[in-house]
């Protein structure tokens, strides 16, 4: 796969392009693999990772404040 460039391209944009395509070419374009590395890679980082309330607490709050969820 080769992105293609044009004149406004940002290099930001065509760096994560690129890392793209490696790590697709990597795991043979298998998104599940590409996403456990991904988890383990972030496990080992020991950095501490943001988690979204689950949709069942998200619900009952919003429901005791009389709003829709």
């Amino acid at each position: 796969m080769m992105s293609q460039k044009n004149s406004n391209s940002d290099p930001i944009v065509e760096e994560i392009h690129r890392t793209r395509e490696r790590m697709a070419d990597q795991f043979g374009g298998d998104i599940d693999a590409i996403l456990e590395d991904a988890r383990k890679r972030q496990a080992a980082s020991g950095r501490p990772v943001w988690q979204a309330p689950s949709s069942k607490r998200r619900a009952h709050s919003a429901g005791e404040r009389g709003q829709l969820p």
